[in-house]
């Protein structure tokens, strides 16, 4: 089922485990053919480039990018449901109803996919100083990897809560074993990170370097990390930053989300997955593979597919409802005919990719990539924390932002809101993110933060403190010898 990327760039660093754990994933497993011994490494500018240019190859591999996030950070929210075959990955709906336990794999590869992530930036942090190269290359490569470590970490801390915080590669065996940090502290780590990347960072790159992190990136990730401290100053403060870089909506909401409109004027970060040809092993995410319209026609396997609360949530006419389901019968607007009868009623249109850019012997929609932050987030983060501090009017003007756009013109669809009313307003706006960011993995944790855990997932079994994170993987408990401790109800 797995596929996994075994090139030295994407092996050079996996010099030290995270934690004390078993390695048995494939990828891991790699023969001295064509690595570099850790002691010849980190030499040159050209093996940081390499050590940079490896962690961003790791962001789109299994456990970051396929079916551990979709389980962990999708599956729990009222926007999607297993999809495929009803035996197939059964355990998918373990998290949709919230039976999923700490012996769940599922979450263990996610824990190990983001502490991978970690180790790749801590390898940089940690060796690039020592190299002698050009010096605002270097600072640019740290503050690189400082914002690669603060998006792994939030991840981690609203999936888990308090998580061992790491901020170098263990030398020493006492260093390995440590215990969970709270989650303030790694809130703290996260928001230093960031303010040290965005002090550095430029604000756009040449063609060479399109996909690397910039200030945009460290600003909206830093303002999506307050918002879920409910620090609305800080909120407001960094997403006014972040447009006064000069992002802007992209014109055609469905456009957006397909292959030759990588890298928009909305994108502020986006994982950069690509078919490299001859080379299937590289062309190795599986991002739209997994969640790929089912059956011969598609190619895909059908999983986290949207669910008819969803399809019910959209406005009468909201063009963003087509745009972001496919439904089974239809004929896409790239001219792709879904079959009228299969497994599934409904498909995620925004991981699609069209059917005539498949290539044999790859996997399908490889090229496809994930976006991370993109701008009308950024306008509705700045939208729900100017009401929280009671300043409607720059809420509705970024809310109407977002709106008017899905409305393209159409003055008889998605009418104006105008409420001043603080609890109305917010409720339009957590609407409005609901549809806005449907199936890009912050429903469930948005639900969380806002405190509607029992009221919008209770009917599946969703419990109030127990359920705003998920379980500690055992066996990452079991290899700790207990320093790791499990978190509450389960």
């Amino acid at each position: 089922m797995k596929k996994y990327l075994k090139g030295a760039a994407g092996i050079i660093l996996l010099l030290a485990l995270i934690s004390v754990q078993s390695c048995k994933k494939s990828f891991l497993d790699v023969t001295a053919k064509g690595t570099v011994a850790s002691t010849q490494f980190w030499q040159s500018q050209a093996d940081a480039t390499s050590a940079v240019d490896a962690m961003y190859a790791n962001l789109h591999t299994w456990n970051n990018i396929a079916f551990a996030p979709i389980a962990v950070e999708s599956m729990g929210s009222d926007d999607a449901e297993k999809g495929s075959s009803p035996t197939d990955a059964s355990f998918m709906n373990d998290f949709h109803f919230f039976t999923a336990n700490s012996g769940e794999g599922q979450i263990a590869d996610f824990w190990a996919g983001e502490y991978q992530t970690i180790n790749f930036a801590n390898q940089i942090l940690d060796n690039v100083p020592g190299i002698n190269m050009d010096a605002s290359l270097k600072a640019r490569y740290l503050a690189e990897a400082k914002v690669i470590r603060a998006y792994a970490y939030f991840r981690l801390v609203r999936a888990f809560g308090d998580v061992p915080l790491r901020l170098h590669v263990p030398k020493t065996a006492s260093e390995f074993n440590i215990p969970r940090t709270a989650k303030a502290q790694v809130w703290a780590a996260i928001e230093a990170d960031l303010t040290d990347a965005a002090s550095v960072l430029p604000q756009s790159y040449g063609a060479a370097d399109i996909g690397h992190v910039t200030k945009g990136a460290a600003l909206a990730l830093h303002a999506k990390a307050a918002l879920y401290q409910k620090k609305w100053a800080d909120v407001v403060t960094l997403t006014n930053a972040v447009t006064a870089l000069g992002y802007t909506l992209f014109p055609n909401y469905e456009q957006m989300f397909r292959t030759n409109n990588k890298n928009n004027s909305e994108s502020i970060f986006e994982i950069q997955c690509m078919l490299i040809p001859n080379n299937p092993g590289a062309s190795n995410s599986q991002y739209s593979q997994v969640q790929g319209v089912r059956g011969s026609t598609g190619g895909g396997w059908g999983f986290n597919v949207p669910s008819a609360d969803l399809a019910a949530a959209y406005e009468t006419g909201d063009p963003r409802r087509d745009a972001t389901i496919i439904f089974r019968g239809e004929t896409t607007p790239e001219g792709d005919v879904i079959p009228a009868s299969g497994d599934n009623p409904m498909y995620n249109q925004k991981s699609y990719v069209p059917f005539s850019l498949y290539v044999s012997g790859f996997n399908e929609g490889c090229q496809q990539d994930k976006i991370v932050l993109r701008y009308a987030d950024v306008l509705l983060m700045n939208a729900e924390a100017n009401n929280e501090l009671g300043n409607a009017g720059p809420a509705l003007i970024s809310l109407e932002m977002v709106r008017a756009r899905a409305r393209a013109g159409n003055a008889a669809i998605l009418p104006k809101i105008t409420t001043t009313d603080q609890g109305a307003l917010r409720t339009a706006i957590y609407n409005e993110r609901r549809v806005e960011l449907a199936m890009e993995f912050d429903r469930y944790f948005d639900v969380i933060r806002q405190g509607r855990g029992t009221a919008v997932f209770g009917s599946r079994g969703w419990k109030a403190g127990k359920n705003e994170v998920w379980p500690i993987p055992q066996n990452e408990i079991d290899l700790s010898a207990g320093t790791l401790t499990q978190n509450a109800g389960y």
